[in-house]
Parts: structure tokens; sequence; C-alpha cells
């Protein structure tokens, strides 16, 4: 297959390469010259620009856009609006608000796909967890790239109509918030308890065979080992929430009560306040899987 990828940063250029190890063609684009050269040398065909792009791809295009969430999405569209009819198809796999994507089928000629990602840069090599709203058809047109760019066949799948794939996948982020959450206050009362523990040394035994293992459990082990059982300088600052935040909201609408996940939104919000090490250990488990930047403690802090 032929695919255009827009938007060559971490993600993007993951989406691309994954692609072109399949076997797909691609034609890369991005507004960093340097982020586009760097697809064309693995392998990629250059586009200087959206119009470029869409010249070089085949009559029934199939676009991938992994732009940040939000108004660069919808610069994108209207980039490529002029050169997209209803044969084609355009999937967005950035971190999109569902009403968002579902605003975005109805205006747009192509067919909209709305990819909720997830895995984040850790899982270069294993594949992503891809989340698809939209068209049944145009899920099946694509469904050679999702193999190619999900862990294989069993790792992408159509959640319904269009919104529906953001919409699990904001979900799915609030559940993430929880479990890091659970996690973090474990740890930390075992930091706190009656013991002196190596606290790599308790992830690693609860990763083989215990009922709590987990990717994001092995991720804690890691933590552990490079920063130290006290987690050295990591800062007790959690960034991000747009999501969790986005799932409490939907709660709140449709009368679901979620109130773990409310209270790890609330306990991200008050890390701008003072320290805990549960959201130390937060902090640091989000670059493991997104390769976010750990905030650190000044000296003295």
């Amino acid at each position: 297959m032929e695919l255009g990828v827009i938007g060559l940063g971490r993600m993007g250029q993951i989406v691309a390469n994954r692609s072109l190890e399949a076997g797909h063609d691609v034609v890369a684009f991005d507004l960093s010259a340097e982020a586009t050269a760097e697809a064309a040398a693995a392998g990629a065909e250059p586009a200087d620009s959206v119009a470029d792009l869409c010249d070089r791809l085949g009559e029934e295009r199939r676009i991938w856009l992994m732009v940040p969430a939000g108004d660069a999405v919808d610069a994108t569209l209207a980039d490529l609006e002029p050169h997209l009819d209803s044969d084609d198809v355009v999937v967005d796999g950035g971190n999109s608000h569902f009403e968002a994507s579902t605003r975005r089928a109805e205006g747009t000629d192509a067919a909209y796909l709305d990819c909720g990602t997830s895995g984040g840069p850790a899982s270069a090599e294993a594949g992503f967890s891809l989340m698809v709203g939209g068209p049944a058809w145009a899920y099946e047109a694509m469904v050679p790239v999702f193999d190619a760019v999900a862990t294989g066949p069993d790792g992408h799948d159509r959640m319904g109509e269009s919104g529906a794939g953001h919409y699990v996948k904001m979900v799915h982020n609030g559940v993430e918030y929880a479990l890091m959450q659970a996690y973090g206050e474990g740890f930390e009362l075992l930091t706190d308890g009656r013991y002196e523990l190596d606290m790599e040394s308790v992830a690693r035994t609860w990763n083989n065979g215990a009922v709590i293992r987990s990717w994001l459990l092995e991720l804690c082990e890691e933590a552990f080992r490079e920063e130290g059982s006290d987690l050295g300088d990591v800062a007790d600052r959690v960034a991000g929430g747009s999501t969790g935040t986005w799932t409490v909201q939907e709660a709140l609408e449709q009368e679901v009560p979620v109130p773990i996940i409310y209270q790890a939104l609330a306990e991200r919000f008050d890390s701008r306040n003072e320290g805990r090490f549960s959201r130390r250990l937060a902090n640091r488990l989000r670059y493991g899987f997104g390769r976010h930047e750990v905030a650190r403690r000044s000296d003295g802090e």
C-alpha cells in the first residue's frame, strides 16, 4: 500500500518506519525539514508540502496524520481538503477529543478515521494498540497498514462509528491514570513502611507471576533500577491531564461514577503544589511509556 504520513515527531516516525518495514511505500511530510529528512533516510519518499504529498500519492489516497491534537489537526485538514474526495481515507492518530473527531468526520470529504494510539515511543519495536472509529469500508482499506503499525492483527480493531476510536482511547487514558496512582500509592507505603526494602526487587518479584503484574509494573522496575529506591531527584510533578479530564467530564455527563479515575486526576493536578512519592513515581512512569521529559527536583527541594 502507498501511505502518506503527515507529522513526523516521535510517533509519526514510528508509523512511517513500521509501515516501511512491512513493505509499504511511504510519502512523508513534516513542517520540520530535519524530520522529513530523517524519514527519507529510513526509506520514505520526502514531500515538501501537504499539496506535494497528495500529488505524490495515487488516486485513492491513504493519509495518516500524527500531528498535535487541536488546531494543528484542523489546519492540516484545511490544507488537505482541496486534494481529497470521497474515495480517500484520512487517519487521525493523535489524542483528539472524540467530539472534535466527530465534527471533523462530518466536515471532511474523505473518509475520516479517528485512531486512538496507545503504547508510546517505547512500543516502536513491538507496535501500538490502535482503537479506530469511522466508516467500516475505510477501516478495512487501512487494515494492511494497521497490521504493520499495531502489534499485528490483534492489536487493532474498529470500535464503531466516527468518534468511537478516540472515545475508547480517552477512557483508556483514564484507566491508565488510575493504575499509575495505585502503583504509586502501593510503593509509597512500602517506602514509608516497616521494612527497608529494595523497590526494584519488589517490582521484579511482582512482575514474575503476581496478580498485579503488567507493563506499567515493568516500568516501575525500570524506574527503580535507574533512579534508585528513593527515585533520586525525580520531582513530584506529574504533567498531562487533558484526556483524564475529558474522561471525568464524560462520566459526569453520563452519570457514571469513576471515583478512582477522578482521584487519580486530582492527585495529578495537586502534584503542582506539594510533594508525594506516589506522584514522583507517576512522573517517572510517563517517561517509561511515552518518553515524556522527567521533571527533576532542584537542589534543596
